[in-house]
């Protein structure tokens, strides 16, 4: 008798294999040497104040957590005639897609600028994805277990429920939202990049947010930039070729940023 593997499980593992997948590339990468393309230079590094070995353990209890919660929620939600469900039609798997981007970015942005807001919640919560301050791809999820589990758990579990997508659709879904992520915060800037055709929530737009300066700023994730337009919280910048190699995010107007921060 074959193996059969339910779209549950493989919507719940597929997803972390992506993660670290697509990350190793970017290890791949690194080893060819990327400084002609890196948002900082490589000595900069320093300033994180955690080691790598900490970060692969800190995403690792964030994967574990994430594994019980989605387990469960197959488990509450799945029908116990053991049916599979009908996958719709290619545009209404697009708009269940674009509803899902919407919900989770909309979560993300008012959790993640509410962290921010409050004084507690970053000290004790928040600051630990803060401690990257050069951010690399397989950082992306180095949160405090809490901050896992209310944006990206509990922000997945509402994007797949409100958009009514399928647990085969969410594969897909969560794999291209963890690639999206794990870009976002790569810590390059590499040519041909076709996510940043598509999307302006992009490694430079999130390097901006993990600066002391852009701390404010920036804070949609993962897919678009609407909510920081609307709500004043967009910080500009520019893409400057740094001298010695390699690019910088350089916020514009950023006299003009801080003094609004003084009157907040």
């Amino acid at each position: 008798m074959a193996l059969t593997v339910s779209d549950e499980i493989l919507g719940t593992f597929v997803p972390i294999a992506v993660y670290w997948l697509y990350s190793g590339l970017y290890i791949v990468l690194d080893g060819l040497g990327m400084d002609d393309y890196r948002l900082h230079p490589k000595g900069e590094e320093v300033k994180n104040i955690v080691s790598k070995w900490t970060v692969v353990r800190g995403v690792l209890v964030q994967q574990a957590f994430q594994i019980a919660v989605s387990l469960l929620l197959f488990t509450v939600l799945g029908d116990e005639s053991g049916t599979v469900r009908k996958q719709p039609s290619a545009l209404v798997i697009a708009l269940q897609f674009i509803i899902a981007m919407f919900v989770m970015d909309t979560w993300q942005y008012f959790m993640h600028r509410y962290m921010h807001i409050n004084k507690f919640l970053y000290k004790h919560v928040h600051s630990k994805h803060h401690t990257l301050v050069v951010p690399y791809a397989f950082g992306a999820l180095y949160n405090h277990p809490l901050e896992g589990l209310i944006l990206d758990t509990i922000g997945g579990a509402l994007s797949f429920l409100i958009s009514g997508m399928t647990p085969r659709t969410g594969i897909f879904f969560f794999s291209f939202a963890t690639i999206k992520t794990v870009d976002d915060h790569c810590g390059l800037w590499l040519p041909g990049n076709i996510l940043h055709v598509f999307f302006s929530n992009n490694s430079a737009y999130h390097d901006i947010h993990h600066q002391l300066y852009g701390n404010k700023y920036n804070f949609s994730q993962p897919f678009f930039v609407m909510w920081d337009k609307i709500l004043g919280t967009y910080m500009p910048y520019t893409l400057e070729t740094r001298k010695g190699g390699g690019y910088e995010a350089r916020p514009v107007k950023l006299n003009q940023a801080q003094q609004t921060d003084k009157t907040d």
